[in-house]
């Protein structure tokens, strides 16, 4: 099998692409390095020998997923493909004239998102102005009046009850969450993955969703769906499952729904439009691999545009943290600058056209290793996203990513021409294995040209599966080994929501993608490249909520329950909170909304993580006092792996290009019910208790009457913190001694330990003095 750096002609390509198949491989393709506005794998699906191939079959010639995320977008017999073009060179026009129906126009980032029948590619390619033509990835999923007849544990766990009874008595009235996702109302038959053939007006009958058949008298308003997915694909109406979730914490809330599934330009429209529309919070679950790393691209610019103009907006983190079995967190792989090795190994150097003398070295010490060497679950796909340190529309640099079996025969790539067409640092590779048995692959990175040694990192996008071990599992020699909090949840407006299951709130779902986030150039705007910036590490995530709470058609049956998992579930529950929040502080800015959160979270753990939950697990009753201006300590922020200074031992000689034996074979990781062990617990927060209180009715002949109350901890050197009549925790003595006047009072305190951790759960006694006259 060879790689061969091509001409234009799209058919000699392609017929070279065929006959280069390995066999036996199950028809794996391999890279064409081409110039040309056609990406390679457009210019396979250009052919109509390609396109007579069976869907499996056609899936591997081209590189990409058959269904899922990243496989290609199809609108019946068409395409979902991104145009990028010259300025005012007509290409708009010209496209409808060859046949393309245009799905969204973004002028600003000289994209047009089209969908394009696949015999038609070759003429739009050659459309005026026409820079580069490269297929839409499917994104990935981040998968009564109080709520309905089904009501997620987070209700519960999150303590939403107590923000919705007295004092509080929240319901998101007047507020509207507005929900981006893959689809509301689309899904008309069970599909993979669990979704039941119902309907929104299934839902409203139920109490489950407002709308003209609800019981909720005043619920009536259904919901505002402002854009369908466009897309031929079965949906799975995810989008409703996350509606649920917000109308369970905030039933009175308004709810209005915009597809995100139909590429990058319209979800950061669909995220303008809710605004315009007056969403007062916004949550999503989807992430295109697509996404910069090192930037905001186009949908994290569209969030921090409406949380400058006062929207809240909420992001599942991801599911895309993967451990071993020491504990190591092996999602991601940077390395500061890449580090030409001044070769290639010899399957790769033999190949033409590649100019493959300038590959990766992984090991950052004195030996030279130009592969890494990645363990691939049985029947999975391995997606990889590589990407490095340049911005849109100004890269030099061209790399591709090189796939080798554990005898270092070639399995697949991406040679994209990253400098003449795309202008985007960015290499997609995927590869399923197709064994009953975990395969060891190894990975090549060659810079085929450009003279600079940028940073570069990909992330293994495995939605929490697939990927059991790495050779290179722990930070060191300037590598940082781990997050995977990417694209806009990495934006500064953007609060990135955690997962922590609703049955154990003592650690984080395993796959919930961890931090920090780095940024090294401004957004993207326009059609230039964006300016270097210093340095900017973003704490991320912010918060954490309910993973798996019950629905009553989304995404499992267990036990006879409906359960929706993933940070998709969790970010649904945070916006619902934050719903409650604008409530009872409508004039709370996003910036307001997002510390005061964060702040009154329960710590998740002993101690919590925050590179994995940020402040914590949400607590409605405590972010009702945050945002009415209660002080809560700020939250640890999330500091990225311990990079410098350590000395990395490599396991054996796996990935080595002339291994002394076969491959160390990595571990399998833990699953959901098999956690990794948390350390062992140093600090514990200190419970409370009142010790001595007044009678819950107290009778005065005056106005008020002095009462006293006496406050205790289960650790004798503990101070106390006390909120009286909501005021705010501020410091208080073990005996409270204080005057109240006629009404209704409530006193809440907790313990605080020497070692700073706060009780997370106050004792509270309410009580009411009356006149006995």
């Amino acid at each position: 099998m060879l790689l061969v750096r091509a001409t234009r002609r799209a058919a000699a390509l392609v017929a070279v692409a065929l006959s280069l198949l390995l066999p036996g491989a199950a028809g794996a393709a391999v890279p064409v390095k081409q110039p040309g506005p056609l990406s390679p794998a457009l210019a396979r699906l250009a052919q109509p020998a390609v396109r007579a191939l069976p869907a499996a079959r056609e899936a591997r010639v081209l590189g990409v997923a058959q269904s899922g995320p990243g496989s290609l977008i199809r609108r019946g017999r068409r395409v979902l493909v991104y145009v990028r073009h010259e300025p005012g060179a007509g290409t708009l026009s010209a496209l409808r004239r060859e046949g393309a129906e245009v799905v969204d126009d973004s002028p600003s980032l000289r994209t047009v998102t089209a969908a394009v029948s696949a015999a038609d590619l070759q003429a739009i390619a050659r459309a005026p102005g026409v820079l580069a033509v490269t297929q839409v990835r499917a994104p990935v999923l981040r998968a009564a009046c109080d709520g309905g007849s089904v009501i997620s544990e987070g209700v519960a766990q999150l303590n939403v009850d107590g923000a919705q009874e007295p004092p509080f008595e929240l319901d998101g009235e007047e507020i509207t969450v507005g929900v981006l996702s893959d689809s509301f109302e689309q899904a008309t038959e069970a599909v993979p993955g669990g979704t039941i053939a119902t309907k929104a007006e299934d839902d409203e009958e139920t109490g489950d969703l407002p709308g003209p058949k609800s019981p909720c008298v005043t619920q009536k308003g259904a919901v505002d769906e402002r854009q369908p997915y466009l897309g031929a694909e079965e949906p799975f109406d995810e989008g409703r499952g996350m509606l649920q979730i917000v109308h369970d914490v905030a039933p009175q809330a308004d709810l209005a729904f915009h597809s995100a599934f139909n590429g990058e330009p319209s979800f950061a429209a669909g995220i303008e439009d809710l605004a315009a529309a007056g969403a007062d919070v916004i949550v999503d679950d989807v992430g295109y691999f697509e996404e910069p790393f090192f930037q905001d691209g186009p949908v994290a610019v569209a969030v921090n545009e409406v949380t400058e103009d006062g929207a809240t907006y909420l992001s599942s983190a991801g599911n895309d943290n993967l451990f071993d079995a020491e504990g190591n967190e092996i999602a991601s792989w940077e390395a500061s600058e890449y580090r030409d090795s001044a070769g290639c190994p010899p399957e790769v150097a033999a190949l033409p056209g590649f100019n493959a003398t300038h590959c990766m070295d992984f090991n950052p010490g004195a030996a030279t290793d130009r592969t890494f060497g990645i363990k691939v679950e049985p029947e999975e796909v391995l997606t990889l996203d590589l990407q490095w340190a340049e911005p849109w529309e100004g890269v030099d640099t061209d790399l591709d990513a090189i796939l080798l079996d554990s005898d270092g025969g070639v399995l697949t790539g991406s040679a994209e021409d990253n400098v003449g067409d795309t202008q985007r640092p960015i290499e997609i590779v995927q590869w399923e294995n197709p064994s009953a048995s975990e395969q060891t692959v190894q990975l090549v990175i060659n810079r085929f040209s450009g003279s600079s040694d940028p940073r570069l990192k990909f992330i293994f996008l495995q939605n929490g599966g697939g990927v059991s071990g790495v050779e290179y599992p722990r930070s060191g020699g300037g590598d940082v080994v781990g997050p995977s909090i990417y694209g806009h949840a990495g934006a500064a407006g953007a609060i990135a929501v955690a997962a922590v299951p609703y049955s154990d709130s003592s650690e984080p779902e395993f796959y919930s993608s961890r931090g920090p986030v780095t940024h090294y150039f401004g957004p993207v705007e326009g059609g230039g490249p964006a300016a270097p910036i210093a340095p900017e590490e973003l704490s991320k995530p912010e918060v954490a909520a309910t993973d798996c709470g019950a629905t009553t058609f989304f995404a499992r049956l267990k036990a006879g329950v409906w359960r929706f998992c993933g940070t998709s579930a969790a970010a649904p529950h945070a916006a619902g909170v934050a719903a409650l929040m604008l409530e009872d502080e409508p004039t709370a800015s996003p910036e307001e909304v997002r510390e005061a959160m964060a702040a009154s979270a329960v710590a998740v753990g002993s101690p919590s993580e925050p590179c994995a939950v940020g402040g914590g697990l949400i607590e409605a009753v405590g972010a009702m006092e945050a945002i009415e201006g209660t002080a809560f300590p700020a939250p640890d922020p999330c500091e990225p792996p311990e990079a410098s200074g350590a000395v990395f031992v490599a396991p054996g000689d796996w990935g080595s290009e002339t291994p002394a034996g076969p491959p160390v074979n990595p571990v399998t990781p833990p699953t959901a019910q098999q956690p990794v062990p948390l350390p062992p617990v140093t600090r514990v927060a200190p419970s409370t208790s009142i010790a001595r209180h007044p009678r819950t009715l107290v009778k005065t002949g005056g106005n008020g009457i002095r009462l006293v109350f006496r406050f205790r901890s289960d650790q004798a050197d503990a101070g106390f913190l006390c909120n009286v009549d909501r005021t705010g925790f501020r410091p208080c003595a073990a005996t409270l001694s204080r005057r109240f006047r006629l009404g209704r009072h409530v006193v809440k305190v907790k313990a605080r330990g020497a070692t700073g951790l706060v009780d997370p759960t106050p004792a509270v006694f309410r009580f009411r003095v009356v006149s006995a006259r």
